[in-house]
């Protein structure tokens, strides 16, 4: 028998888009509330041309964020500069909003090293994609840590699936997080499922938010479908954090759309009837629904922002397939920050067999950076089969 446990829950806007409750006071802002839906309807775009470069074989596995745009807008909204972004692999959307540029993602999935080297500074300090599962919540407490030793008012924000939530390293992330009163966010995307286990027996916990009660700290519920709800628990969160009060567990109710990954067929474990249904709550139409309400949008300024979306994705696309090919040194280039023997000696010998490979009859010579290429092809799975 499970003790009740009474959690905060929030909604503002249901599945119609209507209002069910009383706004908070920042939400009568309607030019943030269109940059909001702008960004949702910008990552949705961009995350279709990505699924559709990877069947047509231009970028290696991909993990799509159909359904969930809310969830990383909100959070990318919502981080300052100095704060740092410790993402999972369904971070389109925060990204984006971070600096990350689209070609940039593109050349990550791509299988290219370049994708996790962001050209803008304002996103230096944000770490990579994290592809092991809930490893990157233990990796956010020590960033958060070193903001509280050093003083500094600093959050950090780390995501994941609900999966990932009953991985040993998520666990244990919680425990430090709540031992030390660190200044860190978590952000669970509860999508419902871990490829292709439900959540109804994932986990025996009535909700996921409550994990953070046992590590002494506070959690919640929110609807990840309703990005008024999402913005405004975590902006209190957010200050909460970087007020020093410690951290805040924020569990995101969502629905996976589409499939887990590119390497995925979700319909082998999940009804269509399901996914119908689910199709009726999702996000972007839910505030839609609400701007056109309320006079704010339009048909007219929905075509608008189509055309203007789907031109930044193709820049991208143009931008990273005239990137050319990374040097072959690069997939190992970045494994050490201090070079061992041992890997040394592997990757002189990995540059000879490239030379020898492209230029059989020639005498053998170690290329110079940007020489001895692999080819782009990238259909390959980056990071193999993985739970959210």
């Amino acid at each position: 028998m499970h003790n009740k446990i009474d959690l905060q829950y929030t909604r503002y806007l249901d599945p119609d888009g209507r209002l069910s409750g009383a706004l908070p006071g920042w939400a009568d802002d309607f030019n943030l509330l269109t940059r909001l839906y702008r960004q949702m309807v910008l990552t949705r775009l961009f995350d279709q041309k990505a699924v559709a470069l990877q069947r047509t074989g231009r970028i290696g596995t991909y993990a799509p964020t159909l359904g969930q745009e809310a969830i990383g807008v909100a959070i990318g909204s919502l981080m300052r500069g100095e704060d740092v972004l410790v993402p999972y692999y369904r971070d389109t959307a925060v990204q984006l909003m971070r600096g990350v540029k689209m070609e940039e993602i593109l050349l990550y999935w791509g299988g290219d090293e370049r994708g996790s080297a962001y050209l803008d500074p304002a996103v230096a300090e944000d770490f990579p994609i994290c592809v092991p599962i809930a490893t990157q919540a233990l990796h956010a407490c020590g960033v958060a840590s070193a903001f509280k030793i050093r003083g500094q008012h600093r959050v950090t924000v780390t995501t994941c699936g609900d999966g990932a939530t009953s991985k040993g390293d998520f666990l244990e992330a919680l425990n430090v997080a709540g031992a030390w009163q660190l200044p860190v966010v978590f952000v669970v995307n509860n999508n419902q499922w871990a490829i292709s286990t439900p959540r109804r027996i994932q986990s025996g916990a009535p909700t996921l938010a409550q994990k953070a009660i046992g590590a002494g700290f506070h959690g919640e519920q929110v609807d990840g479908n309703d990005i008024l709800a999402v913005y405004d628990r975590l902006q209190q969160a957010i200050e909460r954090a970087r007020q020093g009060k410690g951290p805040v567990l924020i569990e995101c109710l969502s629905y996976r759309l589409g499939d887990h990954t590119t390497a995925d067929d979700a319909t082998r474990y999940r009804s269509a009837d399901e996914v119908k249904q689910a199709w009726q709550e999702e996000p972007i139409k839910r505030l839609q629904s609400f701007l056109a309400a309320q006079g704010v949008w339009d048909e007219g300024r929905e075509q608008k922002l189509i055309g203007e979306c789907q031109a930044l994705v193709q820049q991208a696309v143009d931008a990273f397939e005239a990137a050319g090919l990374q040097p072959l040194e690069s997939v190992i280039d970045q494994v050490y920050a201090r070079w061992p023997a041992a890997l040394a000696e592997q990757r002189e010998m990995l540059l000879e067999r490239a030379v020898r490979r492209e230029a059989p009859s020639a005498s053998p010579s170690l290329p110079q950076a940007g020489e001895g290429h692999q080819s782009r092809p990238a259909a390959a799975s980056v990071g193999g089969a993985h739970h959210e």
